[in-house]
């Protein structure tokens, strides 16, 4: 039977790179060959920006209402074809069912806010301080935006960037990851379904050495939305910061939930299970550190492996399975390799830390749900970011140890903290120095008309989601009406 494969779509037509090369697609679960895609050179992205480039002298002109009308159906035909997507996405990345429903759901959310905000992109007016003169500011947009989006949130991701983006009258250069392809396509499909105009997204497949670097140094892209790991964020906030490229970088965590001694610990458990190994834990926002009050660390810990032992490994598409396989071998040897970190560092391992290969899940990528305990703060294990279902137990003594050890990484992605105490809440809130904060809950949930991005290494300062994102997309330009009839010296006439 012959395999499928998946090419780009650039200028409004779905074309195989010139490369000729096309690599596999497989799922993390078995190792199946899910198809062939395409490997894309420099030319083909310069093929994409030119026609990006071309599209947005146009679209910037559209009304941003009639551009919203575009999105509004791209949000009706995502919610039509949810489960589809879902299953898509499963199959691809590996996620559990109910995870990947989710994940759609977020971008439907998505479309349907970002829509909203074409009648809305609200900018100033202001007073002048001059007679007969009028002071605005608007929002205008940037031009080409490169996306450079990752393999753990396919399509989520993909829709806090590209919908900001369009509404705001740019055009989009896209690559994926070279690990979820095929949901790629089927997003773009949407868009094309949709009615957007022939270049305004363009998706473009291959590796992040041949397609990203050329997205990096492109002249016409005018800005790059990156989400991704710390070394490649820092090397095109370089490369870009020298032709003074705008970039909007959404990089690491190292996420901690605190649990204190006046804390409902079967609450905290529930949520230290779901934001440690939801998605495998494979998210930027995962639990990978609990912090706990030494007085209920013991009770805790029995409760988490209890807890632990009860989650089933599987085939994300079973609705009875929990935790579905990681991304692929090279960063299942890499959560291994942390584990062996961790027990010659001293930390006490008290469930897990074994490759899973029984129960007919040798031809997976499956990590058994791992948790320390007795860490340090300072251990390599508490302080970067493993990106797989490891958690490690750090005892404190008090509130503001507890914070201390929070902020002592070089990460400020999300944090979280139990406690049935409202002033202890309120300083956590205050103290946390992350850019997302949760109390009572777990460290993941972020919802799409609020700021997502976080402090310090995590980010450089711009948000996605919410009115925020319009900032990465837009730029700010101020408009001065004067009709008296003369001119006027500002500061100097008006002082």
């Amino acid at each position: 039977m012959k395999v499928k494969q998946y090419v780009n779509f650039i200028d409004g037509e779905w074309i195989a790179s010139e490369s000729g090369k096309f690599k596999q697609n497989t799922n993390p679960v078995n190792g199946e060959v899910l198809g062939e895609v395409t490997q894309s050179t420099k030319a083909d992205v310069n093929q994409a920006v030119a026609a990006a480039k071309r599209a947005q002298r146009e679209w910037r002109n559209v009304p941003a209402p009639e551009r919203a009308d575009v999105l509004y159906k791209v949000a009706f035909l995502l919610k039509e074809r949810k489960e589809e997507l879902a299953q898509i996405l499963t199959r691809e990345m590996g996620k559990v069912i109910a995870e990947a429903r989710g994940e759609v759901q977020e971008a439907i959310d998505m479309a349907y806010y970002m829509a909203g905000e074409g009648r809305r992109l609200f900018g100033d007016t202001v007073p002048s301080e001059l007679r007969n003169k009028f002071a605005m500011s608007i929002r205008v947009p940037v031009g080409v935006a490169g996306l450079i989006t990752p393999w753990n949130f396919p399509i989520a991701i993909a829709a806090w960037k590209s919908l900001p983006a369009l509404v705001s009258g740019n055009a989009v250069v896209w690559k994926p990851a070279s690990e979820t392809p095929i949901l790629a396509g089927e997003f773009v499909k949407i868009y094309e379904e949709a009615g957007l105009p022939k270049g305004l997204i363009n998706l473009v497949h291959g590796s992040g050495s041949v397609v990203g670097n050329a997205m990096v140094d492109h002249p016409d892209i005018d800005l790059i939305s990156f989400t991704g790991s710390n070394e490649v964020g820092k090397m095109i906030n370089a490369r870009a910061g020298g032709m003074l490229k705008r970039t909007s970088l959404e990089m690491g965590g190292k996420n901690a939930v605190t649990v204190l001694e006046d804390a409902d610990l079967d609450l905290a458990v529930d949520g230290i299970v779901w934001s440690a190994f939801g998605t495998s834990g494979q998210r930027c926002t995962a639990c990978s550190r609990i912090i706990v009050h030494e007085s209920v660390k013991e009770e805790l810990e029995k409760k988490l492996i209890e807890k632990i032992g009860e989650l089933k490994l599987g085939d994300g598409l079973d609705e009875s399975v929990h935790v579905g396989p990681v991304i692929n071998r090279s960063s299942l040897e890499k959560i291994h390799g942390y584990v062996q970190v961790g027990k010659k560092e001293g930390a006490e391992l008290l469930c897990g830390g074994e490759i899973v290969t029984k129960d007919g899940l040798n031809k997976g990528s499956f990590y058994a749900p791992t948790l320390f305990t007795d860490v340090q703060s300072d251990m390599r294990i508490a302080q970067e970011e493993i990106f797989g279902p490891v958690a490690s137990i750090i005892p404190v003594k008090s509130l503001e140890e507890a914070i201390e050890v929070n902020n002592s990484v070089e990460f400020g992605l999300s944090s979280s903290i139990f406690t049935a105490n409202v002033n202890r809440a309120f300083q956590a809130m205050r103290d946390l120095d992350t850019g997302i904060v949760y109390i009572n809950a777990g460290t993941t949930g972020a919802e799409i008309h609020l700021p997502f991005g976080g402090t310090k290494g995590t980010g450089n300062g711009h948000r996605d989601s919410g009115v925020a994102s319009l900032d990465v997309y837009t730029e700010w330009k101020s408009v001065y009406v004067d009709y008296s009839g003369k001119i006027q010296k500002a500061q100097i006439d008006n002082y």
